[in-house]
C-alpha cells in the first residue's frame, strides 16, 4: 500500500504522461476528441487509485486485467471510429508534380534570389470577386480578405443584425460555392465580428480541391446510426446491469445462480436497479439525440457501454452511453438545447427513481453501523444523504420523520441507479469545455468567457475535493484537468440567446450547485435533519 500524496503523485505522472503521448502523436491522426482517448487510457490507473482511497487495499487483479482490455478495446474503437483517411495515389502524385520545380533550358540565365514560396490561394480571382458579391453593403461591409492555410478571414463592418447577416451571407455563399466550405460568424477583437470560410471537413478532400460549387459527399464518412449496434449494445448493457444489480443485494454470497436467493434477489434488485439505470442514461442520451434531429444534425444513436461485474466487487454494470455529433453546430442556441437537454434528460427520470428508491430502503441508526464510513464517503449500507443539498431533501420528502439527523440509510438497488443518474449529470454540468455545463455557459456568454468559466470551475471542483468538503470529486477534479477548457465554436457564434434559455441556463448551473454542495447546517435544523 502506498499513501495518499504518493498516489497523488504517480496519477499526476501518469496522466501527463498519457496527456503528451496522446496529444502530440495521435490527435492528429483521428477527428475523435483527443481528450476522449486519453480519458478511456486513463480509466483503468484511475480506478485503480479511486479504489485504494475508497476501500483502503490495492484492487483485484481480476478486475484490473479486465478493465484494461475493455479500456484498449475502447481505446482502438474510437481511434479508428475517427480515423483521418490518408490522401489518395492521385491526389499524392499531383501534389509532388506541384512541388517540383519546372527546368526550362536557357542559357547564361542569371540567378535571383530564391523567395518564400506563398501558400496557395483557396480562392482565385474569379471566385474572390464572387464572394465579394455575397456581403450586401446594407447588411455587412466587407472590407478586407485575409488568406489562411486553412480559411478565410472576411473583416468588415456589421449594419444588421446578427442572425439576418449571418443568415443572408450564409445563403449567398452556398449559392455561390454550393457545400464546399462552412460559414462562420465569429466574435472578434474590440467587438467586432468576422465571417471565416473553411474548407467543409464533411466533403471528400478531392471535391474539395475543384472548382465546382456542388462538391460530393465524403464517400467513406461513418453511418450517423448503428440500429443494429445500438440495440446489441442495449441488450448487453442491460445484462450486465441486471447483473450488477443482484451483486448489489450480496445474492452472490447467499447463493449460485439459479438458487433461490439468486432469483429473488433477480427480480427484487437486478431487474429495478437495471431498467433504472438504462433509463436515466437512455433518457438522457436520447434527449441529446432528439435535440440533434431537431436542428437536422448528423447524430448517432445512443451506445451504451457494458461493463461486466466480477463475483463479490460489485460495480455499476455500465460506463454510461453517449451519442456522437457528427456536424457543426449551427448557433448557440442548437449549442445550448444540446446540453440542456442531455442534463434535464438525466435529472427528471432520475429525481422520482430516487423519491422511490428511499421510500424502500432501510433507515438505520450511525452509531449501530458496524464499519461506518468516513465523513464525505459514499457508501451503499451507510449512506448519508446530506452529502448533497438535493438527497437531504428528497430523503426527508421520502421518509419524513422516520429518518432523523443521527441516521444513515442503507439503499434500495433503484436508489442506487438514481443517485449514479445525479451524479453523472452533476458531472456533465460542470461548465468546462465540450461537457453540457460547457455547452452552457458557451451559448450564454460567448467562448471567450465560457472558456475563463470553465478555467475556474475546474480548479473549484478540484478545491472542494482537496479540502474535505466533497471527496468523491477528486478524480472528476483531477480529469478536468486536462481536458481542454474551451468548447468548440459554433457556425453562427455571435447571435446571442433569448431571454428563456438564459433564464434556463442560470437554473441548470444552479442545480448543479444543489447536486455537488453539502447540505449546510440551517437547511438541516429546517427540515429536521
Amino acid at each position: 500500500m502506498i499513501n495518499g500524496l504518493t498516489l497523488l503523485c504517480l496519477l499526476l505522472m501518469t496522466g501527463g504522461l498519457t496527456y503528451i503521448i496522446v496529444q502530440r502523436h495521435v490527435a492528429h491522426l483521428t477527428r475523435t476528441p483527443w481528450w476522449w482517448l486519453w480519458l478511456v487510457l486513463m480509466t483503468p490507473p484511475l480506478s485503480a487509485g479511486g479504489w485504494v482511497i475508497v476501500s483502503g487495499q490495492d484492487p483485484p487483479l481480476t478486475f484490473m486485467v479486465l478493465l484494461v482490455l475493455i479500456s484498449f478495446s475502447l481505446y482502438y474503437t474510437l481511434l479508428q471510429a475517427g480515423r483521418i483517411p490518408p490522401p489518395s495515389p492521385s491526389e499524392t502524385k499531383a501534389a509532388e508534380a506541384s512541388e517540383q520545380p519546372t527546368v526550362e533550358s536557357t542559357v547564361a540565365t542569371p540567378v535571383e534570389p530564391v523567395r518564400a514560396k506563398a501558400p496557395p490561394r483557396p480562392l482565385d480571382r474569379d471566385e474572390e470577386a464572387r464572394l465579394q458579391q455575397c456581403f450586401p453593403w446594407s447588411i455587412y461591409y466587407l472590407q478586407n480578405l485575409e488568406y489562411r492555410p486553412q480559411a478565410v478571414i472576411c473583416r468588415g463592418q456589421l449594419r444588421a443584425e446578427p442572425e439576418t447577416a449571418y443568415t443572408t451571407i450564409r445563403t449567398n455563399i452556398e449559392a455561390q460555392f454550393g457545400e464546399r466550405f462552412l460559414v462562420m460568424f465569429q466574435d472578434g477583437q474590440a467587438g467586432k465580428p468576422f465571417f471565416a470560410l473553411v474548407p467543409n471537413p464533411y466533403l471528400s478532400a478531392s471535391s474539395l480541391g475543384t472548382k465546382t460549387s456542388r462538391p460530393t459527399p465524403r464517400s467513406n464518412a461513418p453511418e450517423a446510426s448503428r440500429p443494429g449496434l445500438a440495440l446489441v449494445l442495449l441488450a448487453t448493457t442491460l445484462l450486465t446491469t441486471v447483473l450488477a444489480g443482484v451483486e448489489l443485494s450480496g445474492a452472490n454470497a447467499n447463493g449460485s445462480a439459479g438458487s433461490v436467493a439468486f432469483e429473488q434477489a433477480l427480480f427484487s434488485a437486478g431487474i429495478p436497479y437495471g431498467l433504472a439505470i438504462l433509463a436515466i442514461l437512455g433518457l438522457r442520451e436520447l434527449g441529446r439525440y432528439l435535440s440533434a434531429q431537431r436542428y437536422q444534425l448528423r447524430a448517432s444513436l445512443p451506445y451504451f457501454i457494458p461493463l461486466p461485474p466480477l463475483p463479490s466487487l460489485p460495480g455499476p454494470g455500465t460506463l454510461g452511453a453517449f451519442a456522437q455529433i457528427r456536424s457543426a453546430i449551427p448557433n448557440r442556441k442548437a449549442l445550448f438545447d444540446l446540453g440542456f437537454s442531455g442534463a434535464i434528460g438525466g435529472f427528471l427520470p432520475a429525481l422520482p427513481l430516487l423519491f422511490w428508491g428511499f421510500v424502500h430502503s432501510t433507515p438505520v441508526v450511525l452509531a449501530t453501523v458496524a464499519n461506518p464510513t468516513n465523513p464525505g464517503a459514499v457508501s451503499i449500507e451507510a449512506f448519508d444523504p446530506r452529502l448533497s443539498i438535493v438527497t437531504a431533501v428528497v430523503s426527508k420528502l421520502a421518509l419524513g420523520s422516520a429518518f432523523s439527523g443521527d441516521m444513515v440509510l442503507r439503499l434500495h438497488p433503484v436508489a442506487v441507479a438514481a443517485l449514479l443518474g445525479l451524479v453523472v449529470t452533476a458531472l456533465n454540468l460542470v461548465p468546462v469545455g465540450q461537457l453540457d455545463g460547457g455547452h452552457i455557459v458557451h451559448a450564454m456568454f460567448g467562448q471567450r468567457m465560457g472558456t475563463n468559466i470553465g478555467r475556474v470551475s475546474r480548479l473549484l471542483v478540484l478545491g472542494l475535493a482537496m479540502l474535505g468538503v466533497q471527496p468523491w470529486l477528486l478524480f472528476w477534479g483531477l480529469l478536468l484537468l486536462f481536458m481542454p477548457s474551451a468548447d468548440q465554436p459554433a457556425l453562427n457564434n455571435v447571435t446571442e440567446l433569448d431571454g428563456t434559455r438564459d433564464l434556463l441556463g442560470l437554473l441548470a448551473l444552479s442545480l448543479l450547485l444543489l447536486l455537488i454542495l453539502p447540505m449546510p447546517k440551517f437547511l438541516g435544523s429546517v427540515i429536521g435533519l
